[in-house]
């Protein structure tokens, strides 16, 4: 690589328009990440633990100065049917959203889709009695 295309690479958005084929060590379970696997030419997260950097401010611009660990809180389901993490940075609570990838950890994938369902804002020994409150006849089938 000649220093011309060296100095291009750092240039501000150049992660936007081109491929990141860089590896990294996971700062939160110690694995290694390379691009390979991912279906796509920018990898940004472990595809083991879900986490990554906070190191954007916009996809790929790589402008953020804060470097705090991005920790994936949930996941949403894009027009479509694609599937994206959300992630929210341990430092200064940024939220983002990005594409999951093709070798991602599917147990752990699930485990952030369940959470909710898991720890409802509500007791679920309550679920009869607010339904009856909201108009129905509070019973659950039990076929």
């Amino acid at each position: 690589m000649n220093s011309e295309n060296k100095r291009k690479k750092y240039e501000k958005g150049y992660y936007k328009t081109h491929a990141c084929t860089d590896s990294f060590t996971c700062k939160v379970c110690g694995r290694p990440v390379v691009s390979a696997g991912a279906g796509s030419g920018h990898r940004n997260h472990c595809p083991n633990c879900l986490s990554s950097l906070h190191v954007d401010i916009e996809p790929g611009d790589r402008a953020a100065d804060c470097g705090g660990i991005m920790e994936p809180v949930t996941v949403w389901v894009r027009k479509g049917g694609e599937w994206a993490i959300i992630h929210r940075c341990r430092r200064c609570g940024v939220l983002s959203s990005n594409r999951i990838a093709a070798d991602d950890n599917p147990m752990k994938l699930m485990s952030i889709a369940m959470k909710p369902l898991c720890a409802p804002p509500f007791p679920l020994e309550r679920i009869e009695e607010m339904t009856a409150l909201m108009g129905g006849d509070g019973q659950i089938s039990r076929d």
